[in-house]
């Protein structure tokens, strides 16, 4: 599987930037990657004064591909680098290893 991080920095960001990212993810981003075509599954992170992150597990080199320079031709102006003030820090390709499912289960939720 094919993985890609985006990651912006927080530590100029304004207050509560934390809260209205999440709020956001919530209200609008988590709709957007539901069900996404070519997308495993996407997750939201953030060390709050430190960085926000999405990081996106893709089925295929070309679904990574397509969203990467989507991604970077905007990226100046999506809502997360409104939001922040400034554009993404780290746009990152990796490769998963393997993932692990433990005993409690994946839980998807647009806020935890």
């Amino acid at each position: 599987m094919l993985g890609l991080s985006i990651r912006w920095s927080l530590v100029d960001a304004p207050d509560g930037v934390e809260d209205e990212l999440a709020s956001y993810v919530a209200g609008t981003s988590h709709a957007r990657f539901t069900g996404m075509s070519g997308l495993r599954f996407k997750t939201w992170r953030v060390r709050r004064g430190e960085w926000f992150e999405g990081t996106y597990v893709f089925a295929t080199d070309e679904a990574r591909a397509s969203f990467e320079e989507e991604f970077r031709a905007g990226a100046a102006d999506v809502p997360g680098s409104r939001m922040v003030g400034s554009p993404p820090v780290l746009i990152e390709a990796f490769d998963v290893v393997a993932i692990a499912e433990g005993w409690e289960g994946f839980e998807a939720a647009a806020r935890y």
